[in-house]
């Protein structure tokens, strides 16, 4: 099977350098396709040198596209050369030596009918990253038999080493690219498990660390006033994502905007009206964002 490895980087060579490293010591093989977004820290000159020795392949954007970009553009590339499955991650990700391999025993096991395959992402001190939780499928024990296999259903998952075929994206589409950054890769899995009906897996002996920064999750009203500015995207993004699921979506997402606003008044220690705007200004304003999704036809010739 043609497995393409899609790598999203953006001003974090260091980090690139060793996920690189660590796929290229998988047991099961796979082309390396770095999306660059356009970095300016020396990333571009090292992909040039890696690229010439034939280690990887590599495109870069011409800007910052986000992950949600740079995801969209790795995966068409892949499904458009004619890979048969496509791995994707960010920079900061490191596979163990048999993620892969465990990865496509799920596969084989499935048969190739599913959605996606998410890894067991740990933090670098061993413990689960809070960030990467799947969210385990109320009904798991339908598919009990893939139990034995370490295979567990599940509605959602993170794009830390996520496992797709590619007949799966040319169904789904691709990741919207309009999201740039957070919660596209949640809209992607839940397009699939919740809209589509393409059932999603957590491959319990697949695992990766992923090497964040810190281990804390994501919470508006206790983040450092530096990363503030980000949560317009991500409220923004939520509102597509749950008006798309119907009324009980909406409805989720307002009762979860709503915590968020409790959250502030109580935790918040600075900035308090700046973290308020920006989940009540993206509560409304995200209600006119409806970006399309984009289709993907592969290119039989390179099959």
């Amino acid at each position: 099977m043609r497995i393409a490895a899609v790598v999203v980087t953006y001003n974090r060579l260091a980090l690139l350098r060793e996920c690189v490293s660590h796929l290229q010591k998988q047991t099961v093989s796979c082309d390396i396709l770095v999306v660059n977004n356009h970095s300016t820290d020396g990333t571009a000159a090292w992909l040039e040198e890696m690229a010439a020795q034939g280690q990887l392949r590599f495109v870069d954007t011409g800007e910052n596209l986000g992950g949600a970009g740079g995801f969209h553009v790795g995966m068409r590339r892949a499904v458009e050369e004619g890979y048969e499955a496509v791995w994707i991650m960010d920079d900061d990700t490191l596979p163990s030596p048999d993620a892969l391999a465990a990865l496509v025993e799920g596969h084989e096991a499935l048969e190739g009918q599913y959605g996606f395959l998410s890894s067991v992402a740990l933090w670098k001190d061993g413990r689960e990253c809070r960030m990467n939780r799947q969210k385990l499928h109320r009904a798991y024990y339908e598919k009990m038999e893939m139990l034995p296999r370490g295979l567990i259903l599940c509605d959602q998952a993170t794009f830390v080493s996520c496992f797709f075929p590619a007949a799966s994206i040319v169904k789904a589409g691709l990741p919207i690219r309009e999201f740039f950054i957070w919660g596209d890769d949640i809209e992607y899995t839940r397009r699939m498990t919740k809209r589509l009906k393409m059932p999603g897996y957590l491959a319990c002996r697949s695992v990766v660390t992923h090497a964040m920064q810190d281990n804390t999750g994501s919470n508006i009203a206790t983040d450092a006033c530096a990363r503030i500015g980000r949560y317009n995207y991500a409220y923004r993004n939520e509102n597509y994502l749950y008006r798309k699921e119907g009324l009980l979506g909406f409805l989720f997402y307002t009762a979860k905007c709503g915590r968020s606003v409790l959250r502030i008044l109580f935790q918040a220690k600075d900035h308090r009206i700046r973290r308020l705007a920006i989940v009540i200004k993206q509560y409304f304003a995200g209600l006119f964002f409806n970006p399309p999704v984009e289709y993907v036809i592969p290119d039989k010739n390179n099959e």
